[in-house]
């Protein structure tokens, strides 16, 4: 007797999930990604503009009784706890949690502002505040809740530079022989994830919360030739993701179809982190 693929322990018909940052380009598929298996999402994002031109956009091909958007801001504990509150006194009990909020580093015009030797502590200090902070905050207000429950699940949204160092050639600009440099906030954040993720899923494990984080490779958004060119080199499938290649991770992840994982950080990059 071979046995089937039991499609129903990705079904999240019974689950409220709250997703972070849903208004940049991973939130907006991780969203997707939980409607598809019937979940609910509960969209927050600093941008209410975004959250509410999201909410519309999903409405319309999923069930709008399934999409509720908040404003919130990650780096404010304050507002970390008036959403909670807030949901609290509608009886809407968050079940999951998607920390995706991010600062995404741009290049800039201004010459060598993300160089280590120049970078300043305002735009560290601001940049962890919202990377790593707020992840933190987020599971200590929402994840707390889960042990009357007995079970909960948190999923850290990181990056394949979490295993790995920028190569900062693929930056360089041969024409004008200028040199962008990933800002160091950005692996320091997402290195720090992969040991929040760790810890949380050790401290709560009693609980049945399991925590464990996704770190993407690079998703193609329309760069320019030359970048793409260096970093399809580096990677051994010889492209760039699609901006809907991580969802089947997502619904893998959130569901009881990796019930026995946890503490894990599963890099999902084309292979690049292992050349």
């Amino acid at each position: 007797m071979t046995n089937k693929l039991n499609i129903n322990r990705y079904n999240l018909s019974n689950k409220k999930v709250l997703i972070t940052g849903a208004g940049g380009l991973l939130g907006e598929q991780h969203a997707r990604a939980i409607l598809e298996v019937n979940g609910t999402v509960i969209l927050t994002d600093i941008n209410y503009s975004k959250l509410e031109n999201l909410k519309k956009k999903l409405s319309k091909e999923f069930n709008k009784n399934k999409i509720l958007s908040l404003k919130m801001d990650v780096s404010s504990e304050q507002s970390i706890k008036k959403s909670f509150n807030y949901l609290k006194k509608k009886n809407f009990f968050v079940d999951i949690l998607i920390n995706n909020a991010a600062v995404n580093p741009q290049q800039t015009k201004k010459k060598n502002q993300n160089n280590l030797e120049n970078f300043s502590l305002k735009t560290w200090n601001n940049e962890i505040k919202v990377g790593m902070t707020g992840y933190f905050l987020c599971i200590k207000y929402f994840g707390n809740t889960w042990g009357n429950r007995k079970s909960g699940v948190i999923l850290n949204i990181s990056s394949d530079l979490s295993v790995i160092s920028p190569d900062h050639r693929i930056y360089k600009k041969r024409v004008k022989n200028s040199q962008y440099y990933k800002p160091i906030t950005y692996s320091v954040i997402k290195t720090g994830i992969t040991g929040l993720t760790r810890y949380v899923s050790t401290y709560w494990a009693y609980k049945n919360i399991r925590c464990n984080s996704l770190s993407p490779g690079g998703i193609f958004n329309n760069q320019d030739k030359e970048f793409i060119n260096k970093i399809k080199k580096l990677i051994p499938l010889n492209r760039l993701a699609s901006n809907d290649e991580y969802k089947s991770s997502v619904q893998f992840l959130c569901s009881d179809a990796s019930s026995y994982m946890t503490g894990q950080n599963i890099v999902v990059d084309g292979g690049r982190s292992i050349w």
